[in-house]
């Protein structure tokens, strides 16, 4: 079982050890460029040097989080296959994919053999978002060979007294709220940055009861849908798809077909974060909330469903009102830069007018009160024209 107390301080020493890695690898690698388009945009009024050890700090903990999604696809049986680490026979597979890859690539590292994993793991459907190019930074830079197989050795390191692996990510009933933990405290410098807090479960249902539950009384299952602009680990939309998808399970609401019940109750569910890697695992766990939910033993067997996830200010992007009082979508205005996807934090062509209320049930028909709005767990009613 997941040992989060005992892997929190590893995990974030290892991010450490990354983030000074790729600062030595950085020289070349078009941040430069990438830095000077973000600040032409008016995004960031960081000196370069603070800008990039910020965002190396982001690839770092993109390249530990990749590897945990994977390790947990492996430790519960996600997938046949075992790239990284593994007990018993799993782990002797993992070790034969190993050898096999640099028999067909004697002259690579395992920073190539990690990239091939995420590569084909990302070829599953239900995953592809996961490892994808645009949605995580983890194609910007790779750390070294060395600090790569260092990484390697990590996951597969044994315990000197039993004999067994030391880091499991088995769990019960696909529980993933440890995931929850690993995005608090992961990183020190996210942690400060951000504000960084979970929202205990009790609050959740609290919150959920007064604001989704309402809602559904209101507009009906067919047409609510609620957004969390601060989602962090998704604690509020993995609340709300449950509730969701229990609705839509049921005789009266049901489309005969549980993975198409659970696209309908990924359709009410969206997020926003500004942090990359909050989303991440946000998104990791809506997607193995919903193949727990559907009964699927492999994410192969599952579809590809739209997550409505997306990284990014919700304070920023959207429609907002021009100087001539015509509304201008945001990345209309910022369409003079453009960074390149491969060192992109933010889901560009999903934002724009993706976190605003009108996309959403807001107003009751010949009333003029406003439904609240989800917001890191708090919401507030809000009368038009205030």
């Amino acid at each position: 079982m997941v040992d989060i107390k005992s892997l929190l301080p590893e995990l974030r020493e290892l991010v450490g050890e990354l983030a000074e890695d790729l600062l030595a690898r950085s020289i070349n690698a078009g941040l430069k460029d990438a830095f000077q388009q973000i600040e032409k945009g008016g995004r960031t009024a960081q000196a370069f040097e603070v800008w990039r050890e910020d965002y190396l700090d982001q690839v770092a903990v993109a390249w530990v989080l990749a590897c945990v999604f994977v390790r947990f696809m492996e430790d519960n049986g996600l997938i046949d296959e075992c790239w990284l680490a593994g007990k018993g026979e799993r782990r002797r597979l993992a070790e034969d994919t190993h050898t096999l890859f640099f028999r067909e690539h004697a002259h690579d590292t395992d920073r190539e053999y990690f990239q091939h994993v995420f590569h084909e793991v990302g070829k599953i459907p239900a995953a592809k978002d996961l490892f994808a190019e645009g949605k995580t930074p983890l194609w910007a830079i790779a750390p070294s060979g060395d600090a790569a197989m260092k990484l390697l050795k990590f996951w597969r390191e044994m315990e000197a007294s039993t004999g067994h692996l030391k880091r499991s990510f088995q769990v019960e009933n696909g529980d993933t709220r440890f995931l929850g933990d690993l995005y608090q405290e992961l990183s020190i410098r996210a942690q400060k940055k951000f504000a960084l807090l979970q929202t205990p479960v009790f609050v959740e249902e609290f919150i959920l009861d007064r604001t989704l539950t309402p809602a559904l009384a209101e507009f009906g299952l067919e047409k609510v849908r609620m957004i969390d602009p601060t989602c962090g680990s998704g604690h509020f939309l993995l609340g709300g798809f449950a509730r969701l998808f229990d609705l839509w399970s049921k005789p009266d609401h049901t489309t005969g077909n549980a993975e198409k019940d659970a696209q309908k109750a990924l359709d009410g569910v969206w997020g926003v974060d500004i942090n990359p890697f909050a989303v991440a695992v946000a998104r990791f766990r809506l997607i193995v909330a919903a193949v727990q939910a559907c009964g699927i033993k492999r994410l192969k067997k599952a579809p590809g469903w739209n997550i409505h996830l997306a990284g990014g200010d919700s304070l920023l992007f959207g429609s907002k009102p021009s100087f001539d009082g015509q509304r201008m979508g945001l990345a209309q205005q910022l369409s003079l830069f453009e960074v390149p996807a491969i060192y992109a934090t933010e889901d560009r062509k999903a934002l724009p007018g993706f976190v605003w209320v009108g996309r959403f049930p807001a107003e009751n028909e010949g009333s003029r009160e406003r439904r609240p709005v989800l917001s890191q767990g708090w919401s507030l009613p809000v009368r038009s024209g205030q």
